[in-house]
């Protein structure tokens, strides 16, 4: 294998994952290592937010904690969605 992937390697890669197949499972299929195609997955995620991956190890600590907390947030937003949807069909009658 060459020691240098191509772009769209690395985005079939992340695709598989995306899908729902292990990271241990493609890496094991493609013949990359763990190490690689998780900076891949990262590299995406930032990309994904319109952010540029950082080079920097303590700017790549702060942006895996912001996804992080983008991901917790964008969770507890779908949680009150759909409270909101359930409450709003729900008919309440005023006591007597």
């Amino acid at each position: 294998m060459p020691t240098k992937y191509s772009e769209e390697f690395k985005r079939d890669a992340v695709g598989l994952v995306e899908s729902g197949i292990s990271q241990k499972q493609v890496c094991r299929d493609l013949g990359i290592s763990k190490s690689a195609l998780a900076a891949w997955v990262q590299d995406a995620r930032f990309k994904t937010y319109g952010l540029t991956p950082p080079k920097d190890p303590e700017e790549q600590r702060e942006m895996r904690q912001a996804l992080k907390r983008i991901r917790e947030l964008e969770m507890e937003n779908e949680v009150l969605r759909r409270a909101a949807a359930y409450l709003s069909q729900i008919h309440i009658t005023p006591p007597k």
